[in-house]
This record gives structure tokens, sequence and C-alpha cells, in this order.
């Protein structure tokens, strides 16, 4: 396999996976079998498969949320499991959207996406300006002051982007981001999130069962029984 520093298809690879295997209950179920797989910067790429394939292990090792048993993940040149200072490396490079937003139900909007600005020492007036421009673009500026729990679930989910990208990351991971919504407010909300990556310049991968919405993407990767089934380098 390359080094990250050489190209593929149309830039530089900034998430790559070599020969990744991943299991639970003390080996005995294998979720990811040698998986390799790179994207390259700026690329939207949809990661498609049944349920229980793979695909949400797989953007949570990229995410720094688990770790593999074996091979090596590699986000924008840092070897994720060996890297010294991992918080500071996925709080800097990488967005994380997921199906059911994991945001806290008792706390407003706007509180909501300013927590990772907190967590990335962000100064206060910076962070509210970018949640302003953030709020603008995705519909959300009067419902800034709104508890999470008054807010409707393509709301929520558009929050959700916004908390995502708060820190301006170069890439942005979303598992199922419309999982959890009718077939509308999917479409909107993919829309969104295809326009935002477009327009901050973020590598999108996304896990999705709906192939509708995949082709959607630059580019279609699909995952059967912890193993990806297409040429690593499409």
């Amino acid at each position: 396999m390359r080094t990250m520093e050489q190209e593929s298809g149309s830039g530089r690879v900034v998430l790559c996976a070599e020969g990744v295997w991943k299991s639970y209950d003390d080996g005995a179920v294998t979720v990811l079998k040698g998986v390799d797989m790179e994207v390259s910067a700026g690329q939207t790429v949809a990661l498609c498969g049944p349920s229980g394939c793979g695909k949400s292990t797989l953007l949570h090792l990229f995410g720094g949320l688990d770790e593999a048993d074996r091979g090596r993940i590699v986000v924008n040149g840092a070897e994720v499991n060996r890297h010294g200072d991992l918080l500071r490396l996925l709080r800097r490079e990488v967005g994380f959207v997921f199906q059911l937003h994991n945001l806290i139900p008792d706390l407003t909007l706007e509180e909501n996406c300013l927590i990772p600005t907190v967590a990335a020492g962000t100064p206060r007036a910076m962070a509210r300006a970018r949640l302003g421009e953030l709020a603008e673009r995705t519909g959300l500026s009067h419902r800034l002051g709104h508890r999470i729990q008054k807010l409707s679930g393509g709301e929520r989910q558009r929050t959700a982007l916004c908390r995502a990208l708060m820190n301006r990351p170069r890439i942005l991971l979303a598992d199922e981001p419309t999982g959890s919504l009718d077939e509308q407010t999917s479409e909107v909300v993919l829309e969104l999130l295809l326009d935002l990556a477009a327009g901050e310049g973020v590598t999108l991968l996304m896990a999705t069962h709906d192939r509708g919405l995949a082709a959607r993407c630059d580019r279609m990767v699909e995952m059967h029984d912890g193993r990806i089934h297409e040429p690593a380098y499409a």
C-alpha cells in the first residue's frame, strides 16, 4: 500500500485503513476482516452495505472512538492508535455526525453546538460567530435558544451537523445521518450535508444503507461481512 504522502485519485489521501481487523466479545465476533481503504481529500464517499457489515465500526475507528485489533488507521498523516495526543488530533481534524445525533436534550441548540469549541479552547466570541454562520446556512438561526427536546428530528440532525463543523474539521464522518428520518427530511438533510461539505472544503465519509442517497456522493464503496468489495483506490 502506498504512503499517505502519495496521490490517490483526485488528491492526497486523508483517510487510510491498512489491513484492519476488529472483533468484540473477546474475539468471538469478528466485525472487520482485513479492511483496506483510502479516501482522498475533498471526496464525498458513501460506505454502503447491510446492517452489521462493519460500516459503523470502521467509521468509529477513523474517528478514534474505538481501536483496531490489528492493522493501521491513519487520519491526515497521523496513525490514530499511536498518536500521542489523540483527542487534540480528532478535535482539529474530524467532525462526527451520528444517526441519533447524540445531542444533550436539556441544553439549547446553541449550548450543544458550543461544547466542541469549549473543549478545543476556542475564544467565545469566535465560537459564537462561527455558530451564527452555520446556523444561518442550516436555517436554524431562529432556533438557537430552543432546547433540543423542542426541535423536530430534522432540526436535531441539522444541529448535529452544525456541532460537527464548529471546529472547522478537515474530515466529516457521518454514520447513517438520515437513518432516523422520513424520506423527505432525509433528502433535505443529505442535500445540506453535501452542500456544507463542498462549501467548507471538507472530505466526507458517510455510512448508509440507502443507495439512492449514496449515489449522490462522488464514490460508492460496498461493504459486506466485514470486507470492502471495491478496489481500494477506485
